[in-house]
């Protein structure tokens, strides 16, 4: 059965697992990713800031982070989905989401990682085009 998380307070108390994670959103602002030189048409700062606002209405469904440089510079800016804990054990892996320049590309991850995200909802159909490969180390 899940229990409540002690740390959150008022009527909307979610039951959660303790152990379980949400869905994530791994923010690149490493070397180019982020860089208003490499693509300054985009408003990186208001990105991640939308990003962030979505995570906190979310309730502890999502999650969002920022990494140093994830790798693919050529295909910046880099979003990688990470599955849920419940999202993982149903075979759900991180997806490298590439090109993620403007509102229509962030409303897709929004609405996947809402749905469940990696292992639990299909991506959108227009997300799936911007997928790559994550480097090779």
């Amino acid at each position: 059965m899940p229990s409540l998380d002690p740390g959150r307070t008022g009527v909307n108390r979610v039951p959660i697992r303790y152990g379980s994670r949400p869905c994530s959103l791994v923010v690149c602002r490493g070397c180019c990713c982020g860089d208003p030189r490499k693509n300054p048409g985009t408003d990186h700062a208001a990105q991640l800031d939308r990003l962030r606002a979505a995570a906190a209405a979310s309730g502890g469904r999502l999650a969002v982070r920022t990494s140093d440089c994830l790798g693919p510079c050529a295909q910046a800016n880099i979003v990688v989905v990470q599955p849920s804990t419940e999202g993982r054990r149903r075979g759900g892996r991180a997806a490298w989401i590439g090109f993620t320049l403007d509102d229509d590309c962030l409303d897709d991850i929004l609405a996947w990682a809402e749905a469940g995200g990696p292992g639990l909802a299909p991506p959108p159909a227009t997300l799936a085009l911007q997928m790559i490969d994550p480097p090779k180390n």
